[in-house]
């Protein structure tokens, strides 16, 4: 077998992993799984490394399982959260549930022939027939409180420091999940489980819980938790996450976040978010250190990323919308857009809405605009559109234009410019 460990380790996707994986690995195909709670019925770009780790290690063999905590997400994973997180209902769970399967099914093989095929699974599917005395005997019993609280994510919530403290609910998480990890080692030969750094401890009592139970050895990979360099919150803009779902975050405002990474942190995401190999990546950096003006991995992120995503078709429109910004567009490729990202691109810009009885009432360009206020005043106007200055949906004007109903995008708006960056949104109503 090709080596995933290392595959992860110069990507920047490896921060710890237990001895002798490395050596399974390269030896035969093997069983591992992330975990997923179902907080939402989106994933968001925070859990795009685990997805992309769980695609490297399919592309290398071996079997990957996403396990979806139905029954875990009642309570919520206490790991990096300074609160308690609200519970949900079963009729939330089983519409985010589907939701994320079927966010999955486009990354991962789920339905080939090979052995190797991903498989899906609902840690509800074991606990709905668990009886409570028998897991407080059969698995509480291998593992000590001591054990338990010396985990950093425990000690973080039961230091002096914590003003909210952890509820019980919370501290079973650990051990729930341990048997997660247990269930699937038994019953699907899963010998790895995979998380983020954050989860090392959860992960590790799992191991622990197999070893005690079983006398025989499993092993856990962790990834680093993905930082920005300026200090921010990765995935976070001033709208809240960054959703897979293009109905919670647009394919264009997905886009145009990776297009607007650092370029620090475009060096290293081009190795966590892409497939590009080694060689390539370099070669990558290299002309973008050459030419930083042009943003070469920028857009290679954003373009690998959309397309993996969501769709070529919603690259090439956000493309098409991202030049509509920068001024390198035509009224055709204005009214290729639908409504909602021609929104998003003009978020912001002055704008006014106007009754459809004043819109049809004829008036030359001029009149129209100022009527509007689209500048201060008429000789304004009349200049800039003399100067060849002024567009209407992208088309330069002159005095000679005629504004009528077949200059609506989307039927019912116009977008008037000046120059190259000032933009006025005229909405008919």
């Amino acid at each position: 077998m090709s080596n995933f460990i290392k595959e992860l380790e110069w990507r920047g996707m490896l921060q710890d992993y237990i001895p002798g994986c490395e050596d399974i690995l390269k030896e035969k195909s093997c069983s591992g799984y992330i975990g997923f709670d179902p907080t939402s019925d989106s994933l968001h770009i925070g859990s795009l490394v685990q997805i992309l780790i769980l695609m490297h290690f399919q592309r290398f063999g071996h079997k990957p399982i996403v396990l979806i905590g139905g029954a875990t997400g009642m309570i919520g994973d206490p790991s990096g959260k300074s609160n308690e997180r609200n519970l949900l209902t079963k009729d939330e769970l089983n519409k985010n549930i589907k939701g994320i399967y079927k966010q999955l099914s486009k990354f991962l093989e789920f339905d080939s022939d090979d052995n190797n095929s991903a498989e899906l699974c609902n840690n509800n599917d074991w606990y709905q027939n668990v009886n409570l005395i028998d897991f407080i005997r059969d698995t509480g019993k291998h593992i000590t409180v001591n054990y338990m609280i010396a985990k950093e994510s425990v000690k973080k919530r039961l230091s002096k420091d914590s003003t909210v403290g952890m509820s019980f609910t919370e501290f079973t998480y650990q051990l729930i999940q341990a048997y997660d990890f247990y269930h699937l080692f038994t019953n699907k030969d899963c010998s790895i489980q995979m998380g983020g750094s954050d989860q090392w401890g959860n992960i590790t009592s799992g191991v622990e819980l197999i070893r005690k139970k079983t006398s025989e050895k499993a092993y856990a990979i962790t990834c680093p938790l993905i930082t920005k360099a300026d200090g921010t919150k990765f995935g976070k803009t001033e709208d809240g996450n960054v959703w897979l779902d293009r109905n919670k975050t647009s394919p264009y405002k997905f886009y145009q976040y990776w297009l607007n990474i650092s370029d620090d942190d475009a060096k290293k995401y081009i190795k966590i978010f892409t497939f590009y190999n080694e060689s390539e990546i370099e070669n990558f950096i290299k002309s973008h250190q050459e030419a930083p003006h042009k943003r070469i991995l920028q857009n290679l992120i954003a373009d690998f990323l959309t397309v993996l995503v969501h769709s070529k078709e919603d690259l090439n429109n956000s493309i098409t919308a991202s030049n509509i910004l920068f001024g390198k567009s035509t009224s055709e490729d204005l009214g290729k857009l639908d409504e909602k990202t021609f929104l998003e691109i003009f978020d912001g810009v002055p704008n006014i809405v106007i009754k459809k009885r004043d819109f049809t009432k004829s008036k030359n360009i001029q009149d129209f605009l100022h009527s509007v206020g689209f500048l201060s005043s008429k000789s304004e106007i009349l200049r800039s559109i003399n100067q060849n200055a002024v567009s209407i949906n992208k088309e330069k004007i002159d005095l000679s234009y005629t504004i009528s109903e077949k200059s609506l995008i989307c039927d019912k708006y116009i977008l008037a410019q000046r120059g190259k960056k000032f933009y006025f949104l005229i909405t008919i109503d």
